[in-house]
Formats: structure tokens, sequence, C-alpha cells
């Protein structure tokens, strides 16, 4: 497996985001899957990164980003990187593709001076719940970001301390 940083608005990373949203409004029912938005800027060094995996036929298989996030109105603080769109394709999963992703991700946003990576995941995906809680995110005191109100959101944190892993 190749793992690049991308675009956010690269082709590949398009074709993967039609496919985790689709997979959202299957697990959620909703059929818009995810309404967060999200723009290439968001991603950008120094401010973000956006990965991309590639299998050895190199189609794309797996994304994963952070963006930095402040505090403000919805409960973030300053200092944060948020997890957005890690998702690993059916056929990919097990390999642990979204351990190496989460693992990148953490230590390009420690390097960026971010201090905490924060997540939100909702209790229709338990895998996901299980690679964050397996990989020292604890649940968050307070729920945050566009569906903190929403009873199947979970919240997770985990601090960006220098030599933290």
């Amino acid at each position: 497996m190749q793992i690049l940083p991308v675009p956010f608005d690269h082709p590949d990373a398009l074709k993967l985001n039609g496919i985790v949203l689709q997979e959202y409004a299957e697990r959620y029912g909703d059929p818009e899957g995810d309404v967060t938005v999200l723009t290439p800027e968001m991603f950008r060094p120094p401010q973000g990164l956006y990965l991309l995996a590639y299998d050895e036929h190199h189609r794309p298989v797996a994304t994963g980003g952070w963006r930095s996030m402040e505090a403000g109105e919805e409960n973030y603080a300053d200092g944060d990187a948020e997890l957005k769109r890690m998702f690993v394709v059916r056929e990919a999963r097990g390999q642990g593709l979204a351990r190496r992703i989460l693992a990148l991700l953490e230590e390009d946003a420690r390097a960026a001076g971010r201090t905490r990576m924060v997540l939100e995941t909702g209790i229709e995906q338990p895998e996901a719940i299980a690679l964050y809680t397996s990989s020292g995110y604890t649940p968050a005191p307070e729920k945050f970001g566009l569906y903190r109100f929403e009873d199947e959101s979970r919240c997770f944190i985990k601090p960006l301390t220098p030599g933290s892993r």
C-alpha cells in the first residue's frame, strides 16, 4: 500500500468521499450521509492534511484527514485537530490500513503544533469506535461538532503531546 498526501478535491479523494457518504447513508438511514461542510482549504498544510491510500494496482482504497479547529460555538478547543473522512473500502478492510493512516495523521498534526486530536463518529460505526479506543482515544467529556446534539453521536479525544502515541 502507498499512502500519499493529496488535495481534498483530488478526483480519487472525491470518488472515495462519495462512497463513504453512501455508507453513512446506509448505516444511519439518512440519504445525505453527512452534511458537514468540508472544503479543500481546510486540509491544506499546515492547517490540515488529507491522505489517500492506493493498493498495488494503484486503486484508491482508503482516506483520512485532519483539519485545524479552534474554540467556538461547536465546543472545540484551541489547538484541536479534527479527524475527518477516515474510511477504508470494504475490499481493503482488515489489513491495518486505517491504523496506519491514523498514526500518520496524528504525527502530522502533532508536528503542526496541534495539541489534541478529536473526532466524532456514531453508534452505527462500531469498527471505527474500536479502532479509536484501541489507539488511545477516550470519550470526550463534552460532545463537539455538527452532530453534538444527536443521540447516535460519539465524540473522542486524544492528547497530542510530544512523544505521545
